[in-house]
């Protein structure tokens, strides 16, 4: 009985964490978790998130702040990396996500010249992929991990 009811209570907390998954529409499952993941990471340190838009896509906080207005900060991600892809503006993509928003994201990259299977969505997933270990490299040792194991650099 307490194992069911704990199985219950598991259920219903992966339920409720469910409503805060952003549904991207991009038709890899895979890169989608990977997206939600760097989601949650961004929204804990939105000034870090804001640095480190600038440093990958060179977008100044100013920026950003008008792109959160209508994006979360995994989608400002996804535009960014769309643009690299693509080789357009991120203004271009978010203009094209604007417009399109309800068609879902995997439209606007199809805009930009993106393919599902492309060697341009593979390289979008695996610079998701790439973010997501540095995430995961981030919390780490923001867990308190402050002994370092291996090499310096």
């Amino acid at each position: 009985m307490k194992n069911h009811i704990l199985s219950l209570i598991v259920m219903l907390l992966v339920g409720v964490s469910g409503f805060t998954q952003i549904e991207f529409r991009l038709g890899d499952k895979e890169l989608e978790t990977e997206l939600n993941t760097l989601n949650s990471s961004a929204e804990k340190d939105l000034t870090k998130f804001k640095a480190e838009m600038k440093e990958q896509f060179g977008l100044a906080g100013a920026k950003v702040d008008e792109y959160l207005k209508i994006m979360k900060p995994a989608e400002i991600i996804l535009a960014g990396r769309i643009g690299k892809v693509s080789e357009k503006p991120v203004d271009q993509v978010v203009n094209v996500y604007r417009a399109n928003k309800d068609k879902g994201w995997g439209y606007v990259a199809k805009e930009m010249g993106i393919k599902p299977g492309s060697p341009e969505f593979h390289a979008l997933k695996g610079k998701a992929k790439k973010n997501q270990n540095a995430v995961k490299a981030q919390n780490k040792s923001n867990n308190g991990n402050s002994g370092s194991k291996g090499k310096s650099k």
